[in-house]
């Protein structure tokens, strides 16, 4: 089998899907576990650091881990950075069969640091029997010196290791999503994957394949394919106005305060549209083509240009639709990205007399969140929005594992197959 450690709702597990393979995922989040039950996806519901390894000895072809980031990601307090000693510690006593997760445990001032550690206690079990064939694993920049010391253990293992920082943008994905890697082989080269994408076209030459432009939010969303009616508003939270989780990947169950916004869908393959609004000259506003967002009909003011910023923080990264998006991630809000308007051409001020006034901010959908992380369009996200923004955030984008798994099953793989927006 194919053990996928921390499978989240399956962005490991979708792209073996589509490579014509399947895993069996273990998952502690109720809510991840259903969205994957609502894939086809095998799961085992349970809490990784628990569970006995005896059950997979023997049985194994690869290991897939992505270890919960919030420990270590930009958008938390970064306490993993301070518990690091005590995770490397944790490595290096599973490497040797000696279990202190315990006792190092009650010194990390984030719990969910040591689950970095997790992936060591299953590889040390697995070793014993000569697996698995190849290993897979993924998490936020910070994390690669901790993959360097799983690195140099694997390799003392007979096993090919190749460690480093690879962008998502560089594989298809509309996101420039930066994330540590570690792939690892007994029987081929471990090395990266060939990039397929470039910020700047690069055609192809004597010296290989080109590369195509990376991959815009437009492009992935299928902007300027339909008409854009207004989307309709109603009342934040989940359903029936509940409180929002954090993500998962804690020990316990996390709550915060409901989220007490407004929450705007829009219909599938549609960009935003602001909330009704009329021009200086009555009309309503009217959508450009191709994903640039709203437009006044010709005469009647400004054309808007529409923005994704990517999270609620002051530093948030803002990218116009013509763009990948930044990395997605959502905190204890159930949604923080926005798509942010602004005049399409310079001139004066917006909103002024006689003028369209700048439209309102418009949270992004879970279906648009789930098509910048290279999901289907028909992904069945589970629970209200905090659950599926969460499970989206912290998912691995599919078509970024597809490139990193493909090699290890021995199949060709076809980005055509990964349709965003299906």
């Amino acid at each position: 089998m194919i053990l996928d450690l921390f499978a989240g709702p399956g962005g490991w597990s979708h792209a073996l899907a589509v490579l014509g393979a399947r895993d069996v995922g273990l998952e502690w989040d109720t809510w991840a576990c259903k969205t994957r039950a609502a894939a086809g996806q095998l799961t085992l519901q349970t809490d990784v650091a628990v569970y006995p390894t005896a059950p997979f000895v023997g049985r194994v072809s690869g290991l897939i881990a992505s270890p919960p980031c919030q420990a270590w990601s930009m958008a938390g307090k970064r306490l993993g950075l301070l518990d690091q000693p005590l995770v490397h510690q944790a490595v290096a006593d599973l490497a040797r069969g000696r279990d202190t997760r315990q006792s190092l445990l009650a010194s990390c001032k984030d719990p969910r640091s040591l689950l970095a550690a997790e992936p060591m206690r299953y590889l040390h079990a697995l070793h014993t029997a000569g697996q698995p064939e190849w290993v897979a694993m993924e998490e936020v920049p910070d994390v690669l010196p901790l993959w360097r010391q799983y690195a140099a253990i694997l390799r003392g293992w007979d096993f090919s290791v190749w460690t480093g920082l690879l962008n998502a943008a560089d594989f298809g994905v509309p996101q420039t999503r930066k994330r540590a890697i570690l792939l690892a082989s007994r029987v081929r080269t471990a090395e990266p994957p060939a990039p397929t994408h470039a910020r700047i076209a690069e055609p192809e030459s004597l010296f290989g394949a080109g590369r195509a432009r990376w991959v815009s939010m437009a492009q992935a969303l299928g902007w300027g394919a339909t008409d854009r009616p207004t989307p309709t508003v109603c009342a934040g939270g989940g359903p029936g106005g509940g409180p929002e989780p954090f993500p998962s990947g804690a020990r316990k169950t996390l709550t915060d305060a409901r989220d007490r916004g407004t929450w705007t869908p829009h219909p599938p393959g549609t960009p935003p549209q602001p909330r009704t609004r009329a021009t200086a000259d009555g009309n309503p506003t009217r959508p450009q083509e191709q994903g640039s967002g709203p437009a006044q009909p010709a005469g009647a003011g400004p054309a808007w240009v529409w923005s994704l910023r990517s999270n609620s923080q002051a530093n948030a990264t803002t990218r116009p639709a013509t763009d990948p998006a930044g990395t997605l991630f959502f905190g204890h809000r159930a949604n923080e990205c926005l798509w942010v308007a602004s005049p399409a051409a310079p001139g004066p001020a917006a909103g002024g007399k006689g003028e369209a006034p700048v439209p309102d901010p418009i949270r992004i959908t879970a279906r648009e969140a789930g098509l910048l992380q290279t999901f289907p369009g028909t992904y069945p996200w589970a629970g209200n929005k905090g659950q599926q923004f969460g499970q989206i955030g912290n998912a691995v984008p599919p078509l970024l594992a597809g490139h990193l798994l493909a090699p290890h099953l021995q199949v060709p793989l076809d980005p055509d197959d990964f349709s965003l927006a299906a």
